[in-house]
């Protein structure tokens, strides 16, 4: 059975957020089609920053991270819900993936291979919330966090193929949310 693993990036633990409806209404759409659905809040989680190269390479690793990667391990697919802030991640997000995909869990400890393949097999849907129109995020600003995101972190530990999602200002009035609502859902059910 393919097991999805929602990772809810919105700094905001307060569910009132569009990044929470969409990861409620992927989940739905998900279960609905009979996929077994892991959901993982990285606001409700404690974990510290890593400070060093040390502290990256060691294989000490916080519960709440070794959590967070026995999930990933067992999951087929990954969706990875947040807002953009300042033209990017949020720090949260950002501390977490560091913390998650050390080089013991991504590449068995070595970093220095170009390709690595331990999370092979494993897709992924980035969904990028944001308070600017969606086009200008990618045509303007060139998408250029989105694009590191893809290609530095997650193509790099082996995901893929990774596919994203952009909802722009346009999300915020009733009709259009529950359009994006509908179309996760969607999603969901396809397990894509």
């Amino acid at each position: 059975m393919t097991r999805i693993l929602i990772l809810q990036g919105h700094p905001d633990p307060d569910e009132g957020h569009l990044d929470h409806a969409l990861a409620g209404a992927y989940r739905e759409g998900a279960e609905g089609a009979g996929f077994a659905v892991d959901a993982y809040t990285i606001a409700h989680r404690d974990f510290p920053l890593l400070r060093n190269q040390a502290e990256f390479l060691s294989e000490t690793v916080p519960p709440a991270i070794l959590e967070a990667q026995e999930l990933i391990e067992a999951s087929h697919h990954l969706v990875l819900i947040y807002p953009l802030w300042l033209g990017d991640m949020p720090s949260g997000v950002k501390g977490f993936l560091e913390q998650t995909l050390r080089p013991a869990f991504v590449a068995d400890g070595d970093m220095n291979r170009l390709r690595h393949t331990r999370l092979k097999g494993r897709s992924v849907r980035i969904v990028v919330t944001m308070g600017m129109p969606a086009f200008v995020y990618r045509w303007w600003f060139g998408a250029h966090s989105l694009k590191s995101l893809e290609r530095n972190v997650l193509r790099f530990c082996g995901f893929g193929p990774v596919r994203h999602t952009l909802i722009g200002q346009d999300g915020g009035d009733a009709a259009s949310r529950e359009r994006w609502l509908h179309r996760m859902r969607a999603l969901g059910a396809q397990a894509r």
